[in-house]
């Protein structure tokens, strides 16, 4: 059951990703010709920034915190790597897995992909993430649980 939940969160997360990155391309953020196929840092990025609040969700399902990545998963093209802290933790790094180069969807989530993390129910009361973009640039944020937890 919970892997048909994620094929609906994987369906949903593209359909997401697709209409972000036309509201993009229609604010002039990226040109059409420069944002072709959302690979590199300089394709990626102004999506990232626009979506800061979305880069984690939380969710209690049957008596875990599961911590989704989805949102980096679908632009994980133009980044180098990505790291997540709980609650002050060390950070860890979170496995992007490979841009699918030569196809028509590149960032493409496939179904083998992890796409999140299972940590105690309750126990997040914080996250850090910070992205590592292939031009060698940073970006981070801190989440509070209240601002990622899904209904």
């Amino acid at each position: 059951m919970l892997r048909q939940g994620n094929s609906a969160i994987r369906r949903d997360a593209g359909r997401v990703a697709m209409a972000v990155a036309a509201l993009v391309l229609a604010a002039g953020l990226a040109s059409a010709v420069q944002a072709e196929n959302f690979t590199t840092a300089a394709e990626v990025k102004p999506i990232l920034t626009a979506t800061k609040a979305n880069w984690v969700a939380l969710r209690e399902y049957e008596g875990q915190d599961l911590l989704y990545f989805t949102q980096l998963m679908s632009w994980r093209c133009g980044l180098s790597e990505a790291r997540y802290a709980v609650n002050g933790a060390a950070p860890a790094v979170w496995p992007l897995g490979d841009c699918q180069d030569g196809t028509a969807q590149p960032n493409a989530i496939l179904p083998d992909s992890q796409i999140y993390a299972t940590l105690n129910l309750g126990s997040v009361a914080e996250v850090t993430v910070t992205l590592i973009y292939d031009d060698g640039s940073e970006d981070s944020a801190t989440f509070p649980r209240a601002a990622i937890l899904m209904p």
